[in-house]
């Protein structure tokens, strides 16, 4: 009897898989241009078919079509950077160097939020609220790569305040905005994420985050 998994996929898309998992980027530099609306339906429905508890879909999208309210937009998001700049104390003059984001720049700009009147699932969430968010998450991973495959720049914006955000868009006070996505053309996709290019952070080894029957705690994440 064959021991070959007849529901696995082929050397070739495999390998796709993999590459454009490593492949992705979160960016910030955009060059203009646009997205054809059928790739950006294309990259939306992959979002549409996430896995989310309790099939509850909680994700919501909001696409900024008027200039004057992706400009809006950008002044929150430079609000929230000025005050996390405050808050990183002597990491504050690095921060204010990075670009956290290419609102004024990218193609298409989405809102992405959760969606109101979220008590009534219950299924996966009585003792974990939160797993409406990790949905939406594994939602936006997909429009990520996605996009990447599409060869189209994405970048998750979160320096905002939820509260703000949702009166300026009209959301329903129990729904909440958890992602601005910039998206769009680029030159070119860095080798490696820019925080870790930046010298703000470095990638931890795995094996340091694989634990087997309960937590052992290992800081070593020297190369």
């Amino acid at each position: 009897m064959s021991n070959e998994n007849k529901h696995r996929y082929s050397q070739a898309e495999r390998h796709a898989i993999s590459r454009v998992i490593a492949e992705r980027r979160d960016v910030r530099h955009f060059c203009g241009g646009h997205v054809e609306p059928e790739t950006l339906w294309h990259i939306l429905d992959a979002a549409h078919h996430a896995p989310s508890v309790g099939f509850m879909q909680p994700w919501r999208f909001i696409r900024i079509t008027d200039q004057s309210l992706r400009l809006q937009l950008h002044a929150l998001v430079d609000a929230e950077r000025l005050l996390t700049a405050d808050s990183l104390n002597e990491r504050s003059t690095e921060f204010m160097r990075l670009k956290i984001e290419g609102i004024l720049d990218c193609a298409e700009l989405l809102v992405v939020a959760l969606t109101d009147q979220r008590e009534k699932y219950i299924l996966g969430r009585r003792t974990m609220p939160e797993m409406d968010l990790a949905s939406a998450s594994c939602a936006i991973q997909n429009m990520w790569l996605t996009a990447r495959a599409e060869g189209l720049g994405m970048g998750w914006v979160s320096f905002f305040a939820p509260d703000k955000l949702g009166k300026l868009l009209n959301m329903p006070a129990d729904s909440q905005a958890i992602a601005i996505l910039c998206l769009g053309p680029v030159e070119q996709f860095d080798h490696k994420p820019l925080l870790e290019t930046q010298g703000w952070d470095k990638r931890k080894k795995l094996q340091n985050l694989v634990f087997e029957n309960s937590w052992c705690e290992n800081t070593d994440n020297s190369d």
